[in-house]
């Protein structure tokens, strides 16, 4: 279960590395391919999710910082849903590492 960080490229262009407590978001990302900002956010969710279950299965309790990591995106997609011109922009995942 090694931690992963994996880059975004948000509507504005601007990048951002994302953490995960888990590999398991290679299951749920692919690599360059341009998400709409609902779907990223759909998508994050279920992986952010998958990871902090995985943590809860070893050591008991969910991880806070997978959380809240989702926590910062689901802001991010807001922000972008708001804003007319960027709402039906891309978020591209760069690379997982």
């Amino acid at each position: 279960m090694p931690e992963t960080r994996f880059n975004v490229q948000w509507p504005d262009g601007a990048k951002e590395s994302c953490y995960s407590p888990s590999s398991v978001i290679h299951e749920f990302f692919r690599i360059n391919h341009a998400y709409s900002v609902s779907e990223f956010e759909q998508v994050a969710e279920r992986a952010l999710t998958a990871a902090s279950e995985r943590v809860r299965a070893k050591y008991g309790f969910a991880c806070s910082s997978a959380m809240d990591q989702l926590g910062m995106i689901r802001r991010r997609c807001q922000h972008f849903q708001r804003q007319d011109d960027l709402a039906s922009s891309s978020v591209i995942v760069c690379d997982i590492n």
